[in-house]
């Protein structure tokens, strides 16, 4: 059976997981209860500890994909079907229940560790942590699966006066992959591990300085209230070991040094940490300006800490050599805490859009270009900072980020770390709903961003009214190129001046212009399993599931500017034929650039060009009502459908124009064929039958030539030097005389040096196994007396080593002459066996 042509949208229609739970009895109980609009903006503005309302509000995720296996988060229940199945087994959709008694919260976030074993779920003021069960446990059992699931932080998040929960996520180089990170809005990041203790955490950092008491300040809320946290990233700096904070106000704070309590890292990583260290410990020693003199003892504080990791690497490491994880521990050699750095400086300062306000900040992530290019530019890390009016700032994280610690040499006054701000993405929220008098709805919005789980360059992001796709691809290529460039200053006023912008593509759109609501988007995945094909996942509030399949990128190379490629690909071909000076011969139609493929007609990631609207089927209404809102939004539609349309017949003409240049060419270039094919059969008949007489006529006369040449060099010869003078005839006289000696009178002469050196040659070698096993049993005789009497007496090693010596003395003497006639005869004898031994004598 053949299913390749049935996405994932199809498959999954009605798919029994996808069903609400059955819990709620509450007879005010209904779908618009999951619907951003108006009347439910305040369930989605005000949480209540006591009353965790059905309104998805803040940060949601609560689906994920584990190798082949789907999981879904419906209210308290958690539950799993195999993708494969409902693919190939299209008449039987079923699910397995997760059972977990030990939830009893509204699901918000799901989080799979780094192994799949382990699920983290957050709710808005309780976490726990689910043991998965193994791979094809959940085909063994009806319909219940028994998971065991454990309360996390009790303490700090199960009570009435806790904090809400922002955000929950597993660190990637936690030890057995159970280190779990909970961020809470007062700014607490609380680190468990699972494996060691599930209610302590190991350890809290804090993004918000504590009140003083008996102090005022002036501050605003949001700067004091944490809205999302990522990693950095990096492959030889402080990166990986830095925490970036961003608060509901827009403010960006970092942490660096952080790692895992427990923690497992590649030691290549610190092995290349330590060589960034010293290079920059060696430029501070070799600068003499005053600024660099005051970060001395930040850096001796840096140089403490990376020794102290490479002291916890087991015995026998060494570098360079196969990267392998090594279990460490923060070390304890600086006694001060990380320095919270920031509020980072924006420059220049981010725009606000047209018509809008301003909102909070939502969501922050940070992207590193990871192609594979050798160079200084290979990790060039971009920030991205998400609003609830739909802004996205594209920042640069041109300084980087390093370890810095509360010591009392630091100054508050210090700079402030820096991003720059490359451009601000307008999402268009603001302009859909301002006209139809709804941006109110913009304070319910929650943007979240989505990595792509293989290409670095591609993020998601959804919100309460859709999901767009973000591509960083060009932006990225056009400053890595101008960073490489030799002119530093002028390629990068280059590159900014040619305008390449991150590619925002709408690709689902959930809001109802006719009911004026919008069901906000709770979950995106995108399977990384090779049994399943790469596509994306998104899931709505109304509980309708949209999936796009995606394409891979077949040839990276392709995609990369000229600009990028290294020394080691830029091999330089010569030709076989010198082409000849002055215009072509033959001049093709086509030109020399390759013909591209219109951009309507190219859809490089697979996704729609218009996003797809994604409304609950249930609340479609049987007759459609015709307002001044839905003729407006048809007249949009209709408009983009047209221009699109038209760009399809544009590009139609172009392809067809392109195709009938390529016709023409093809029989331009057979005519050329036919022509060079009769040109070949007459240099093959009667004109190469014309030039292989011609070449027999120059070879007879090239040798006639050399005859008479011959003949004039032996008069010339003659008519100089008719006679060998005195010297040359005495010189000729004596050749013979010595050739005699060498060679002998006979075969048999044994009077001749090459008889006497075939003697010699044989009688070393009949006394040299002699001599070799001499040595060896007087070696052994030696090593057997030293084992019997470890220290000879004075007299004992007085006649050894007189001994010893006049067989040195004869051994010397014999190697001296047999090196003598060696050199007389001009003959190369090896080294003998005692100087091979011990080559120093």
């Amino acid at each position: 059976m053949q299913y390749d042509e049935d996405d994932w949208s199809t498959i999954l229609n009605n798919h029994p997981i996808f069903s609400r739970s059955s819990g709620p009895t509450d007879p005010l109980f209904d779908e618009t209860s999951f619907e951003l609009s108006t009347n439910t903006l305040p369930k989605f503005t005000q949480l209540d500890p006591e009353d965790d309302s059905l309104a998805p509000s803040g940060r949601r995720q609560t689906m994920v994909i584990k190798d082949a296996e789907l999981i879904v988060a419906v209210g308290k229940e958690l539950r799993v079907s195999a993708l494969g199945d409902a693919k190939f087994n299209k008449g039987s959709k079923s699910y397995k229940l997760l059972h977990t008694p030990n939830i009893q919260f509204e699901i918000h976030q799901l989080a799979l560790n780094p192994s799949g074993q382990l699920l983290a779920i957050a709710g808005a003021f309780q976490v726990a942590v689910v043991v998965l069960p193994r791979p094809g446990f959940t085909r063994l059992v009806p319909t219940k699966v028994d998971c065991k699931s454990i309360q996390v932080g009790q303490y700090y998040h199960a009570s009435t006066s806790a904090a809400p929960i922002v955000k929950i996520e597993w660190h990637p180089w936690g030890d057995a992959g159970s280190t779990l990170m909970v961020m809470t809005v007062d700014g607490k990041l609380r680190e468990y591990d699972i494996s060691v203790d599930t209610e302590e955490p190991q350890q809290i950092i804090s993004f918000v300085p504590e009140k003083k008491s008996r102090s005022f300040m002036a501050n605003d809320v949001s700067e004091r209230e944490v809205a999302s946290f990522t990693l950095g990233r990096g492959k030889a700096d402080w990166g990986p070991l830095t925490m970036y904070a961003a608060m509901k106000s827009g403010d960006v704070y970092a942490i660096c040094p952080y790692m895992p309590q427990n923690a497992s890292i590649p030691s290549s990583y610190i092995h290349s940490l330590e060589c960034f260290v010293a290079a920059k410990k060696e430029y501070l020693i070799q600068s003499t300006s005053p600024d660099t003199r005051s970060l001395s003892t930040t850096y001796d504080y840096q140089h403490k800490y990376v020794s102290a990791l490479l002291k916890q690497f087991p015995p026998g490491t060494v570098f360079p050599a196969s990267s392998r994880s090594v279990s460490v521990h923060p070390p304890n050699t600086v006694r001060y805490p990380p320095l919270r750095q920031g509020p980072f400086l924006l420059q220049p300062s981010p725009r606000n859009l047209d018509g809008s306000e301003g909102g909070d900040a939502t969501d922050i992530i940070y992207v590193a270009f990871s192609h594979e290019v050798e160079g200084e530019t290979e990790r060039l890390g971009v920030v991205l900072l998400s609003y609830q009016d739909g802004k996205v700032d594209v920042c640069l994280d041109v300084e980087k980020v390093e370890a810095q610690w509360e010591h009392k040499q630091h100054s508050n006054a210090d700079l402030s770390p820096m991003l720059a701000v490359y451009e601000s993405i307008d999402l268009g929220l603001v302009s859909s709903l301002s006209g139809l008098q709804l941006l109110d709805l913009l304070q319910g919005n929650h943007p979240v961003f989505h990595a792509d789980p293989i290409y670095d360059d591609t993020v998601y992001l959804y919100h309460a009214f859709g999901v767009h796709a973000l591509h960083l691809d060009k932006l990225l290529y056009s400053l890595a190129t101008a960073l490489r460039g030799e002119g530093l200053d002028s390629s990068l006023a280059a590159s900014l001046d040619s305008q390449e912008q991150t590619e925002v593509q709408p690709i689902v759109t959930t809001f109802s212009v006719e009911r004026r609501v919008s069901n906000p988007v709770i979950a995106v995945a995108l399977p990384n399993d090779v049994y399943l094909t790469y596509s994306i996942f998104i899931l709505t509030s109304s509980m309708r599931v949209v999936s796009f399949t995606l394409n891979l990128r077949s040839d990276v190379l392709q995609s990369r500017p000229a600009d990028l490629l290294t020394d080691k690909e830029e091999i330089a071909v010569e030709p076989l034929l010198k082409q000849i000076e002055g215009p072509p011969i033959y001049v093709s139609l086509l030109g020399d650039k390759p013909f591209e493929t219109p951009a309507i007609f190219s859809r490089p990631s697979g996704l729609p060009s218009i996003p797809r609207l994604a409304l609950p089927g249930s609340q479609t209404p049987k007759e459609f009502r015709l307002t001044p809102d839905t003729l407006r939004y048809l007249g949009q539609t209709v408009e983009r459908f047209t221009a699109q349309i038209h760009d399809v017949q544009l590009a139609y003409r172009e392809v067809r124009a392109r195709s009938a240049l390529q016709e023409q060419e093809y029989r331009r270039q057979q005519e050329k064929s036919g022509d060079m094919e009769d040109l070949i059969s007459q240099l093959e008949g009667p004109r190469r039958d014309k030039t292989d007489e011609r070449l027999e006529k120059v070879q007879a006369a090239q040798s006639v030539l050399m005859s008479r040449l011959s003949k004039t060099l032996h008069a010339l010869i003659k008519e100089a030097s008719p006679e060998l003078s005195e010297h040359e005839m005495g010189w000729f006289d004596e050749l013979k005389r010595m050739k005699g000696e060498v060679i002998g009178a006979g075969r048999y002469d044994e009077s001749s040096l090459l008889a006497r050196v075939r003697l010699l040659e044989r009688e070393f070698n009949r006394l040299m196994p002699h001599l070799n096993a001499r040595r060896e049993k007087e070696s052994k005789r030696m090593r057997i007396l030293y084992e019997q009497n470890q220290r000879l007496g004075v007299s004992q090693a007085f006649e050894l080593g007189k001994q010893f010596s006049q067989e040195e003395s004869r051994i010397r003497n014999m190697q001296r002459e047999l090196s003598n006639l060696a050199s007389k005869l001009e003959v190369s004898l090896g080294r003998p066996p005692s100087l091979l031994a011990n080559p120093s004598k």
